[in-house]
């Protein structure tokens, strides 16, 4: 996700070449579903090295049929090494996986380094079906009109995770000042489930629950009419920041230098007190027996995103090469 904002520029400024997209299969049905690529190539094999590299070499006939002049190899993982090196482009960059910087600005970095600038890029990727994801909606309880927020508690460890009774105060404290009709939304995969009952049990039909219920696309479209996204480290919270809905991101124990979203419509808040956000594994790395997440109080956070929307309204959307500052 972190990449499509990037190709998106690279596709405006040059709007007349194939621009091909390889992906994992897993992960294939948003940039499938975006208005970007002339073609998406799916590597199959999940998450095993040897099966996906099976499928790569499957794929590989079909990919010299495009005799592309550059590769962009924005993963640099075996897998993607060796397919650009069996392509044999004339041109070809890798990503820089180690700096300490964000992922987008590595990002942009390895695509200027193929020559291509790319010195403004903006969200808000156009999806192929923006009406995706209506009738789950409709069948969740949305009621039309009603302004839209997406929570997403759905860090993948406990130390990245903040507590449901934090989401449940923040939601009342912001549709309290937001001063407008507001629901909100939680979707993803099942894993979420015991969090999603007891939010719907506190916030009832303020909140839309559609955890299991919604494609990836579905989910992206609907997180597309969000007018804010409040979310723990996570996947959900990546197809925010690209679709440009303004973006509040939740860190604790992650390396929050690479995976902050950043730009004129986001903002860091930020628990972790090691520098440079090097838990790299959802394991505090500062010796804390509970998630860093664990104090952080929600009016810190309704602050946040009252002063984004404000901010939002008055900027445009734009994504920087630097972050923004976290509010710690």
């Amino acid at each position: 996700m972190l990449t499509l904002p990037y190709l998106h520029a690279v596709r405006r400024t040059l709007p007349n070449v194939t621009l091909d997209f390889l992906t994992r299969q897993e992960v294939a049905a948003i940039p499938k579903g975006v208005r970007l690529f002339d073609r998406v190539f799916e590597i199959g094999g999940g998450r095993r090295y040897r099966r996906q590299l099976l499928s790569a070499l499957g794929l590989l006939p079909r990919l010299l049929l495009g005799r592309y002049q550059v590769v962009l190899d924005l993963q640099r993982n075996r897998v993607s090494r060796l397919v650009r090196m069996l392509l044999g482009p004339t041109a070809w960059v890798e990503f820089d996986r180690y700096s300490p910087s964000p992922a987008g600005e590595r990002t942009r970095r390895t695509i200027e380094a193929a020559g291509v600038g790319v010195a403004e890029v903006l969200p808000g990727l156009q999806l192929t079906n923006p009406e995706a994801g209506s009738e789950q909606l409709a069948r969740g309880g949305w009621r039309r009109g009603n302004d839209l927020v997406l929570l997403n508690p759905g860090g993948a460890f406990p130390d990245r995770q903040w507590p449901v009774a934090a989401y449940v105060s923040f939601a009342r404290e912001f549709a309290a000042r937001r001063g407008h009709p507001t629901q909100f939304v939680v979707t993803g995969l099942p894993g979420i489930r015991d969090k999603t009952d007891a939010l719907k049990v506190a916030l009832g039909d303020q909140m839309v629950d559609l955890v299991g219920h919604a494609s990836q696309v579905e989910a992206a479209a609907i997180i597309k009419r969000c007018v804010l996204a409040v979310s723990e480290d996570g996947g959900l919270m990546h197809v925010a920041w690209a679709l440009g809905v303004p973006t509040i991101g939740l860190f604790g124990a992650s390396r929050w230098v690479w995976a902050r979203p950043h730009g004129t419509f986001s903002e860091l808040v930020l628990a972790c007190t090691q520098p440079d956000g090097v838990c790299m594994h959802g394991k505090c790395e500062g010796g804390w027996d509970r998630s860093c997440l664990a104090d952080l109080e929600p009016g810190l956070v309704v602050d946040a995103a009252v002063e984004l929307l404000q901010r939002v309204r008055t900027s445009p959307r734009i994504i920087r090469s630097e972050g923004c500052q976290p509010a710690e």
